[in-house]
Formats: C-alpha cells, structure tokens, sequence
C-alpha cells in the first residue's frame, strides 16, 4: 500500500511539474521575443554554459564565439560573437533567438532549438525514407531557460 501511495505521489508531482512546461508548439511570441519563461522556474546559468559546450546540447561555440566560454575548444565564426548579448538583448528577446532565431532573423543559418514541426523532409522524394513525422526539440525547455540564463550573465 505504501509503494502505492508514494507512486501516485510521483507520479502527481511529476505531472505537475511538467503542467507547467509550455510545449513547443504552445510557445507565445511577442515579435520575435518570449516574455514568459517556458518553464515557470529559473534558469541555471552554469548549466546553460555547460549546454552551449556540449557537442550534443546546443553546441552554440560550434558557430559563435564566447569569451566567457575560453577554455572551451573551436570556438565558431559562422554566427557573431556572443560577448555582450546581456547587454544587447533583454531576457525575453534571448528566449526567443534561442528558441526560433527566424523570428528574429529571417533568413538565419541558426537552428530553433525549440521547434517541432514545419521541417522539409526530402527523404521521401528521393528515397522514400523520411525521417518520422515527429521530432522532438534539439533542447528541453529547461535547458533553453538555462541557456538563456547564462547568456545574459554576457555583459559588455
């Protein structure tokens, strides 16, 4: 009976938690910024500099470079220097670059790290063999809050 109860405690808390969480085709922009946090909870800057590092994350000095990010190898030059974007963008403009940059820079190279839907599946004029309908977001929410936190530590 316990482990029945504490189960369902879980599972509550659990659902909860992700009640909160607004989903990626959910996300409400505001030109191209987002005012509310995705998750209703902060972000962690030392886990979005740990994000922005790791090849499978986001990898973002794969095309910018970060000072801040210096003891982290190959830093980019595809994208622009994110040094001072603490300083040039507000919270809510940064979730929205980090969430779907097109909203903000059409035309952008930059993935949206937080999109579902709207992809080109070439695969099946070609070979038949796209890839399945749903993909799930390059970042969770939480991890695009704590990638957003880290960026605006980049003060000028």
């Amino acid at each position: 009976m316990k482990l029945t109860t504490i189960t369902a405690a879980v599972l509550l808390t659990a659902g909860a938690a992700l009640a909160g969480e607004v989903a990626p085709k959910d996300v409400a922009f505001n030109g191209g910024a987002i005012e509310a946090s995705l998750t209703g909870a902060p972000g962690d800057a030392a886990a979005g500099a740990k994000i922005m590092t790791t090849r499978s994350l986001g990898n973002c000095i794969a095309c910018h470079e970060v000072t801040a990010l210096k003891d982290a190898p190959f830093h980019g030059e595809v994208g622009p220097s994110l040094d001072g974007t603490g300083s040039r963008w507000s919270e809510a403009e940064l979730r929205g670059i980090v969430v779907n940059a097109k909203m903000t820079f059409e035309g952008t190279v930059m993935p949206a790290f937080y999109k579902v839907d709207g992809f080109n599946r070439a695969g099946d004029g070609y070979t038949g063999k796209a890839a399945p309908a749903d993909f799930p977001p390059i970042l969770t929410a939480q991890q695009i809050e704590d990638v957003v936190a880290f960026l605006v530590t980049l003060k000028d």
